[in-house]
């Protein structure tokens, strides 16, 4: 089973130049609202966002009066989401560290793992980053993992797909492992001249999986949602799960 991830490659100014034409900011704004809906998040909650990136969730939410912690391998995103919040006045800290080793105690009302944060790591290490999340929220706080829909991916399954940017290119090479569950994908980015190829794999899930899983770590009340926050359907564009550490 495969679990590389070349994230330094990955998750770079390319990524940003190339993910901006549809991470936009009608998108981050929708998805805002419905992780706001789901979660039932309100004005001074303490709010850990893991896989932070650059700060497009994590400072809408403390646009609504949020206290968030967003938590990156990436510094240069990191710094990217602190400019943003100290030019707005937004109450948001941002920590460069590692999902599997939450720096960070049991304080927080919700945590998020959004855009496919989830899964860039083998079976026992993803176990972890769920144990971890657990760890960190209080009693009856509420985690919610949002990531690609797989059965929806696998039906229109690409094994190609390029994306053109100003005369730029990047293009996708996919496979998918079904004995291992994971989306392999080989990337090349021709920008500024420059050829740079690289790897990187994801863990996908179907909801009962991912149910028993979060169960494993100790959640309960377990719930599927679609991108708009309905009930998830196999027809869903990405799956929306959400979890509730039990109240002592």
């Amino acid at each position: 089973m495969s679990s590389v991830f070349e994230f330094d490659q990955v998750f770079d100014e390319d990524y940003l130049f190339f993910y901006e034409t549809f991470l936009t900011a009608e998108r981050s704004d929708q998805e805002t609202e419905a992780i706001v809906k789901i979660l039932n998040l309100t004005p001074g909650m303490r709010i850990l966002d893991v896989g932070c990136g650059h700060g497009r969730i994590a400072n809408r939410l403390a646009r609504r009066g949020c206290r968030v912690v967003g938590l990156d391998r990436s510094l240069r995103f990191l710094n990217l989401a602190r400019q943003e919040a100290q030019a707005h006045g937004l109450a948001a800290h941002y920590v460069q560290g590692d999902m599997r080793r939450l720096p960070m105690t049991g304080i927080f009302d919700a945590a998020i793992s959004w855009f496919t944060s989830f899964g860039y790591f083998d079976d026992p290490e993803n176990h972890q980053v769920l144990r971890e999340l657990f760890r960190i929220l209080k009693p009856g706080g509420g985690v919610i993992v949002e990531m690609m829909n797989r059965d929806r991916l696998l039906k229109e399954f690409l094994p190609f797909l390029v994306t053109e940017r100003e005369g730029h290119l990047m293009v996708d090479h996919h496979r998918y492992d079904p004995l291992s569950g994971r989306l392999e994908t080989e990337r090349t980015v021709i920008r500024e001249g420059r050829i740079r190829r690289f790897r990187f794999s994801v863990r996908l899930f179907t909801f009962p999986e991912l149910r028993d899983w979060l169960e494993e770590a100790g959640f309960r009340e377990v719930r599927g949602f679609d991108e708009r926050g309905e009930p998830y359907t196999l027809a869903a564009r990405r799956m929306i799960v959400t979890a509730v550490k039990p109240a002592m």
